[in-house]
């Protein structure tokens, strides 16, 4: 369920433009957004949840919307659906750099194109985004909101490429914050712990198709309606960094200061694996 909505006017009537916005933490955000009184762009993959989610937005949240199809790996495309964005609406308030894809397979059994691939969606799909979305960004104080992930600063196993692009969007956006320095626009990283999307149902394997086993288990898992509602609140504050691990603070703290010991206690279990008996933790 959503929380109340208060009578907060900060995004009435802003752009708001939300990458893989038709499922999962892009969807429900688009929909918390939707009822702050935003105006909305969703690129994605799928003409028929395009249309069905604008649908849905017109008829229960009274929001404008536009769907686009486009490929956020393809810098291209992204250049054509921004400057239809601009066309339709004027700018662009806030980016949501949402899309993204995930791996379930050892560093040794995946193929160089899962990596190529996974690389191409999570961090030059933000890049490309971002890149064509700049302008008008910079013209409105706006905001980019960049969907990271715990494994941003902590490592898990079995997705050492969806790790490294999360790693990689922090490089890229921790330096693009200091660039914009003075500019008006806010960058925020989310870094969320495990949520119930369709992420890791839709995970690649090794050879690059779509993993045949259920996805492992995780502990804690979190709603994409609950996600979607901190993301909000921290762009109401303009954060800089968002973190929302269900696995408290311990991963965080144990990977930078004591890595055996995150390596030992909690890393498996991150993992969905069984760590080792090593005593109480």
């Amino acid at each position: 369920m959503y929380r109340k909505v208060f009578a907060n006017k900060v995004f009435d009537r802003k752009v708001v433009l939300i990458t893989g916005g038709c499922a999962g933490i892009g969807r429900a955000l688009a929909m918390r957004l939707a009822q702050a009184g935003a105006r909305l762009v969703i690129f994605d993959l799928d003409q028929q949840a395009l249309d069905s989610l604008v649908q849905h937005l017109a008829d229960h949240h009274n929001a404008e919307a536009l769907g686009v199809l486009c490929d956020v790996a393809d810098a291209a495309a992204v250049e054509q659906a921004m400057a239809l964005t601009v066309e339709r609406f004027g700018g662009i308030d806030v980016l949501v750099n949402n899309a993204g894809i995930t791996h379930r397979s050892s560093f040794a059994d995946t193929e160089l194109a899962v990596f190529q691939r996974i690389m191409a969606v999570n961090y030059f799909g933000a890049l490309h985004c971002t890149k064509a979305a700049l302008p008008s960004l910079v013209a409105r104080s706006g905001q980019i909101i960049v969907l990271s992930s715990l494994s941003g600063f902590s490592p898990l196993l079995y997705r050492s490429a969806y790790n490294a692009s999360k790693h990689a969007l922090h490089g890229l956006f921790e330096t693009l914050r200091y660039e914009l320095t003075g500019s008006g626009v806010n960058v925020m990283l989310v870094c969320p712990g495990f949520t119930a999307t369709d992420l890791r149902k839709n995970a690649l394997v090794g050879d690059g198709s779509v993993a045949a086993q259920p996805p492992l288990a995780m502990g804690k898992v979190a709603s994409a309606q609950d996600v979607a509602e901190a993301i909000y609140r921290g762009a109401l504050k303009r954060r800089r960094l968002l973190v929302l691990s269900n696995v408290d603070w311990r991963a965080r703290v144990l990977a930078r200061f004591f890595p055996q010991l995150f390596e030992r206690v909690l890393l498996p279990r991150l993992s969905g694996l069984k760590p080792p008996r090593t005593g109480r933790f």
